[in-house]
């Protein structure tokens, strides 16, 4: 976050009003950042822009997770239109890689629509497409940004949630052994008086 970006609160009305059609499997996500690029000075698309934002075939978990994963990016895609990121020279390299694989860890724990409609998931997708673009909201001081981004980061709590629950299985598991330890130790004794 070396360099200040646009108003967050800006931002966050932007994506609250993005249109209904950037979350219907109808969108064509490629063409959304072909575009995007190339207003951002990208005259040819990176080669494999069209693999990567390919439409997943399938039904179930792993196509839902996937159909939400193009709902981000197109999001971002949204976001990223604003006339802010072509005035101020937004690196499309660094947008690319972004819309690319940079979305995917948010993409697994948020739902696009509650990108939208929540007040925090909105606020934490700005941030760190921000945060991706070495940015920070106008007005924040780079500390300030990195508190905020964390306090509303997903992907950190779900992690640390996963390590919490290892920790109390593994202490439940070494609970069980000490009993039965203690068990078996006074098994033990018993049978010797």
């Amino acid at each position: 976050m070396t360099s200040e970006g646009p108003p967050l609160e800006a931002l966050a009305r932007r994506l609250a009003e993005s249109p209904a059609d950037f979350l219907t499997s109808s969108i064509h996500v490629t063409a959304l950042a072909a575009d995007l690029l190339r207003d951002l000075g990208q005259q040819t698309p990176p080669d494999d822009l069209w693999a990567m934002l390919a439409p997943t075939k399938g039904r179930g978990a792993a196509a839902r997770s996937a159909a939400n994963r193009l709902q981000l990016i197109s999001l971002a895609v949204w976001l990223l239109s604003d006339p802010w990121f072509a005035r101020n020279a937004t690196s499309a390299s660094s947008v690319w890689l972004l819309l690319a694989i940079g979305l995917d860890p948010l993409a697994e724990i948020i739902d696009a629509t509650s990108a939208i409609s929540d007040a925090d998931r909105r606020e934490e997708l700005v941030r760190f497409i921000l945060w991706s673009l070495e940015l920070r909201p106008a007005g924040e001081t780079h500390a300030q940004a990195q508190d905020r981004l964390t306090n509303l980061d997903s992907v950190e709590r779900v992690r640390v949630v996963r390590e919490t629950r290892a920790a109390e299985e593994r202490a439940r598991q070494i609970r069980e052994a000490m009993a039965a330890k203690a068990a078996e130790e006074a098994a033990a004794s018993y049978g010797r008086e």
